[in-house]
């Protein structure tokens, strides 16, 4: 743990996936509540096959969850958010005349039920 996913809508052509998932895993690696950069695991996924809405005209998204043992504070993970939302807005693409939405969420893991082996 901490695991971050991302996906986003397949018409956001020229999203730089492997820089915007390093930014993303570098800023969740900075905050101070991270102990160890080798915990964090990051993955994006472009998905094909979505509807956003009931209104025909073009729009997009972008979504990051990032998944942390329970027990952090709402503070520490609206700072998380802020940081995580900075970079999407900073690194999506935004066609003219494209509605895109980007959106965050920080999520708990259960302590009790996480297992996690180094090999």
């Amino acid at each position: 743990m901490p695991h971050l996913y991302v996906e986003y809508s397949a018409n956001l052509a020229g999203l730089p996936e492997k820089q915007l998932l390093t930014e993303l895993v570098t800023t969740v690696c900075d905050h101070p509540t991270i102990n160890d950069e080798f915990d964090v695991k990051g993955r994006i996924a472009k998905t094909q096959d979505y509807v956003i809405g009931t209104v025909a005209g073009a729009r997009g998204f972008i979504h990051a969850e990032l998944r942390l043992m329970a027990g952090r504070t709402p503070e520490v993970k609206k700072e998380l958010s802020d940081r995580i939302a900075e970079v999407l807005r900073r690194l999506t693409p935004h066609p003219e005349g494209m509605l895109v939405q980007v959106s965050v969420e920080i999520g708990d893991m259960d302590r009790g039920s996480y297992h996690k082996s180094k090999l």
